[in-house]
This record gives C-alpha cells, sequence and structure tokens, in this order.
C-alpha cells in the first residue's frame, strides 16, 4: 500500500508538467533549428486534418504579429480548407510585398506535402526571432501555406481501410464498373488487424513463389519454372454480388490534379478529370484564393515519391509556354535544389515522366505566371543511401525488406496469416502497411522536411526584390529639368515571366513620380546612346512591362521648374511596392 501510495504522489506531482517543454537552461542550441519553439512539434509523424488545423491555430495564437489563418472554402464533405498568411505585418502590407504560394497533399494517399508544408510555416514563425535570413525574408516576402487542399480524402486514407495507393482524389462517389451503382464496394479488412494488405492463394499453376532472401517477399518466377502461389489483389470481397471485389471505392477516379483549367482534356483523354475545369470544390477555392493574390510570385506544390524537382509543362504541345528566359530562371532554381536535396532530380514533366492535362503546375505557370515546382517527396536513394538502388519511383521490393527489418523492426509489414475467403477459399493475407513504401518512416520525414522546407525558402528568396538604384537629375534650361530613375531587380526571378508578358495576364509595373508637375514621361530603352520611348498618357505614371530578373529598368520624366523634395513610387503586382523620397 506504501508504494502505490507514493507512486500515486509522483504522477500526481508529475501530471501537471506533462507536455511543457524544456527551459532555455536546459537546451544545448542544434544548428539550423529553434531551440526553444513556442509551438512544439513532432515531425516524425503524421496529422490527421483536425491536428493539422491544431497546430495552425496554435501557430497564429502564438505570434499573431506574423500569422493569420482563415478558411478559403469548403471541401465536398465541408470541412474548411485553411490556409495560413505568414510575414511580418510591421514592414507592410502583407499584399504589398511579394507573395510565396505553398500546398500540399492533393491527391489523398500523398500525404506528407502537408506536414512539409505546415514545418515550413512552422520553421519561419519559430526562427524569425533568432536567425537573420529568415528575419529578413518575412520582412520582405509573404508566404501563403495551405497544408493540406484535399483533407476529406486525407482523413479517408489515415482513417478508414487503404492501401497506401488509395484513395487518390475526393471523397466524390464514383461507379467504376459501370453497373448503376456509385460507392458500394471497396476494400475490406477481413482479418480485422486494422491493415488492408493482399491476398495470395497456393496454386501449382501460379507465378509466383517465396523469395529465397526474405520469405515474406512473393516474387514472380521465371517463365521456365513452376509456382506455387497467386497473388489475388488487396484485401476485399464481392460485397454487392456482380463477381467483383474492389470496385467503386470512395474517392473514385476524379483527380484534382487534373481537374485545372490550361490544357484541360476531358476524362475520355485525360483520366481523372471531373466535368469541366475547376469543377471540384477544393480546386476551385484555391484558383480563387490564388486570384485573390497577384502578389504571388513563386509557388511550391508537394507531391510522393520518386524525388523529383518537377517543372511543366505537362504536355509535349505546351513546350511554347517556356521561353528561353523563363526556362532560364526554372534551371537556375531547379539545380540548386538538387545540391539541397540529395537523391533528387530536377526533371520536366512532360518530358522525363508522362504526359498530363489539367494539372495545377500547369495552371499556376500558364494560367497565372508564376514560376512553380512541383517536388515528388521521398526518393529510394534515402533508404540506404544508394545513388545506384533506385527503382522507380519507390524502390525494389528487396530494399524495402531490408530497410523494414534493419532499420524499422518488422513494424511496416503484417505477417501472412490464414483465412478462409468466401469467394477465394484457404487463403493467406499479409504484405506491407499503407505507411510505408509511398510515406517517409517517421525518422526521415523531418530530415526531408527540413530539405524541402529549405529549397522553398530558396525559390521565395529569390522571387522580385526591386530597389531604386540611383536617381539623376539635370538642368536643361528654360525652367524645365530631367529627373532619370533606375530601378533594378535584385533577385533572379522577374516581375513578369515571358509568358505572363505574351498573354497579358498580370498588369504592367508602374513608376510614378509624385510633387513636381510632370510635362512627358518615358522608358529609356538605352541609356548611354539617350534612347527613349515617350508615353503619351498619364506621364507621371510610366507602365513597365517587366523588371526582369538581376536587371534593370529606367525612366525619366521632364519637369516645369526645380523640382526640390519628390516621390518615386513603384507598384509591381508581383515585385512589391516600393517608395523612395528625396
Amino acid at each position: 500500500m506504501v508504494r502505490i501510495f507514493r507512486i500515486i504522489i509522483i504522477l500526481t506531482v508529475l501530471a501537471p508538467l506533462s507536455g511543457i517543454g524544456q527551459t532555455a537552461e536546459q537546451v544545448f542550441k542544434a544548428a539550423g533549428t529553434p531551440a526553444n519553439p513556442k509551438v512544439n512539434v513532432s515531425w516524425n509523424r503524421y496529422y490527421t486534418y483536425d491536428g493539422l488545423v491544431e497546430i495552425m491555430e496554435k501557430l497564429e495564437d502564438a505570434y499573431p504579429e506574423l500569422v493569420t489563418l482563415e478558411s478559403i472554402g469548403q471541401t465536398y464533405q465541408g470541412k474548411d480548407i485553411m490556409a495560413m498568411t505568414i510575414t511580418d505585418r510591421s514592414t507592410g502590407d502583407p499584399e504589398s510585398k511579394p507573395g510565396f504560394y505553398i500546398d500540399g497533399n492533393i491527391h489523398s494517399n500523398e500525404i506528407q506535402g502537408s506536414e512539409v508544408a505546415l514545418y515550413t510555416a512552422w520553421y519561419l514563425v519559430e526562427s524569425f526571432a533568432e536567425n537573420e535570413f529568415v528575419n529578413q525574408l518575412l520582412e520582405k516576402k509573404t508566404f501563403y501555406i495551405l497544408p493540406s487542399i484535399n483533407p476529406d480524402a486525407r482523413d479517408n486514407y489515415m482513417q478508414e481501410g487503404n492501401t497506401m495507393h488509395s484513395p487518390r482524389s475526393g471523397m466524390i462517389p464514383v461507379d467504376d464498373d459501370r453497373d448503376g451503382l456509385e460507392d458500394e464496394d471497396g476494400y475490406d479488412d477481413l482479418n480485422n488487424d486494422g491493415h488492408i494488405t493482399l491476398m495470395r492463394r497456393k496454386n501449382p499453376n501460379g507465378r509466383y513463389k517465396k523469395s529465397p532472401e526474405d520469405p515474406r517477399w512473393m516474387v514472380r518466377v521465371k517463365p521456365d519454372e513452376d509456382g506455387s502461389y497467386e497473388l489475388l489483389g488487396y484485401e476485399g470481397i464481392d460485397n454487392d454480388g456482380d463477381g467483383n471485389i474492389n470496385e467503386d471505392r470512395v474517392g473514385g477516379v476524379y483527380d484534382p490534379n487534373r481537374d485545372w483549367g490550361f490544357s484541360w482534356q476531358p476524362n475520355y483523354i485525360q483520366r481523372g478529370a471531373y466535368k469541366y475545369p475547376f469543377s471540384l470544390p477544393v480546386t476551385r477555392a484555391v484558383k480563387e484564393f490564388l486570384e485573390r493574390h497577384p502578389n504571388i510570385a513563386g509557388a511550391q506544390t508537394y507531391h510522393n515519391s520518386g524525388g523529383m524537382i518537377l517543372r511543366g509543362p505537362g504536355a509535349g504541345k505546351d513546350t511554347d509556354t517556356y521561353s528561353g528566359s523563363d526556362k532560364a530562371v526554372y534551371d537556375a532554381i531547379g539545380k540548386i535544389g538538387e545540391q539541397m536535396l540529395p537523391g533528387y532530380k530536377y526533371m520536366v514533366l512532360y518530358k522525363d515522366l508522362y504526359t498530363t492535362f489539367g494539372g495545377e503546375i500547369d495552371w499556376l505557370h500558364g494560367g497565372r505566371g508564376i514560376y512553380t515546382f512541383s517536388n515528388e517527396l521521398f526518393t529510394p536513394y534515402h533508404f540506404f543511401n544508394d545513388q545506384n538502388d533506385q527503382k522507380g519511383y519507390f524502390g525494389g521490393a528487396d530494399t524495402h525488406y531490408s530497410f523494414d527489418e534493419l532499420l524499422l523492426f518488422k513494424d511496416a509489414f503484417v505477417d501472412w496469416q490464414p483465412y478462409d475467403h468466401p469467394q477465394y477459399g484457404q487463403i493467406e493475407i499479409g504484405g506491407f502497411k499503407k505507411n510505408f513504401i509511398r510515406p517517409h518512416p517517421g525518422f526521415l520525414l523531418e530530415t526531408d522536411a527540413h530539405r524541402n522546407m529549405a529549397f522553398s525558402l530558396y525559390h521565395a528568396n529569390q522571387t522580385p526584390e526591386l530597389v531604386v538604384d540611383s536617381v539623376m537629375e539635370k538642368k536643361l534650361g528654360n525652367g524645365l529639368y530631367e529627373i532619370t530613375v533606375v530601378v533594378a531587380n535584385k533577385k533572379i526571378i522577374p516581375t513578369h515571366s515571358d509568358h505572363d508578358i505574351k498573354n497579358k495576364i498580370e498588369r504592367p509595373d508602374y513608376i510614378s513620380l509624385s510633387g513636381p508637375k510632370v510635362l512627358a514621361g518615358m522608358k529609356v530603352t538605352n541609356l548611354d546612346l539617350n534612347l527613349t520611348e515617350d508615353q503619351e498618357y498619364q506621364p507621371e505614371k510610366i507602365e513597365v512591362p517587366n523588371i526582369p530578373g538581376k536587371g534593370t529598368v529606367t525612366v525619366r520624366w521632364i519637369v516645369k521648374g526645380n523640382p526640390g523634395d519628390y516621390q518615386i513610387l513603384i507598384d509591381s503586382a508581383k515585385g512589391g511596392k516600393l517608395q523612395w523620397t528625396k
């Protein structure tokens, strides 16, 4: 009794301390990581929709001067699609700064994009006070971060019976087998172990056998060999009596990443397309959000798997949407990404992977003029850091079994168990769980999240940074003066992509003079040769089609009288607003 009583006392004393982090005196800072975050988050696990929202709310509560959280719309099932706006508001209105957009989890089974996006938000705000780079980044830029843009299917993937490959899209019911019924079948957890794994049946005419390297592993036999098993697919039974199993699964074939209004094609051409562009609630909400924020100059979307830094176009017919100048910007950033992300390759979607129509990155570049990458998170290189052992998007089965045994202690595999199937008779059920191969194992998640976050911050840091490089005054005589201004862009990304300029997606940039009476305004096309182009209307507000990356534009005004004090205002949708005062 005494011992039990002492345990109760100890537990009572310690209980109020649960969840409290270490004090500053108990922590030795690791380089590049917030030492004492206000919001403690474990980045070696995955969070449901409610878990993601709770972390976002805590970040907003802890950093109200940096974070604003809002719902931008609702999903098919009525969940709020949550967006975080992150910037240093003391240095200006968020929309007056160049913006950077990040989203993840458009495909429900590609879950880690949410954690990477949310890690980015967490890292920005927790590092703001102690890291000069982050501090200056939020001083000059605005981040719009949407960790999950498909939360209905995210929760279904996590909480319902699914494989690592399902569901793919949203939760709109479909009739896969065209029997007139929707969403009446699907995977069944036959042995009630909480996992949907594979079914196998002994068959002397089967084409599989147990691997001599690992009996858990089913390998295809050679043409001249006899097999001993057949594989029957994932767990399931014929629930509706139509002779099929695992059809009409929740989530179906409608793919939110084939629903975007650039180079869109109907379902009979592009499998996964829905009724018309932006016909799904989630893509429509994101589209409207992006259109409300014309300051967004760069974007990053997260998928899995295969270790790719992808840019568009998705289809070869759209190569003309990427000019030489635009490709140079992508190449410069993408090549740095390869350095930052070991095992990842910078690739062009249609050329190096496959053709898609109606994809998000195509609309972001082609429809909005935004420089966009789509990273396929996780690479087989991460299993054993072997550059030569990368088979396909996910790696080879031999690697999976070895990694599970040596580093996960067989936590990712369900051992084969007998089962009496109502249609197939005596079978065995077993295989890898849905939380392995596509999703990162926990201990690798934070590392890859940090590297991908750093790549996004590098990309965001290359969005336009405009400065007044020089101001020159010249007396012309007869009471007239000339004011010449050189505006420089210190970063790689221009204020308008070539595709944007060609299709007039975004308004021009404006460089204005206020104070003196302006008689004439002009663009200076060659300062050395004194070549100019007059602007006939509103000469005080000169239209500039683009301020190139790592380049300059020059404008000039002729004013009446000694100009005295005056102001120069630069107003660029994607380059931000800047005021210079004499």
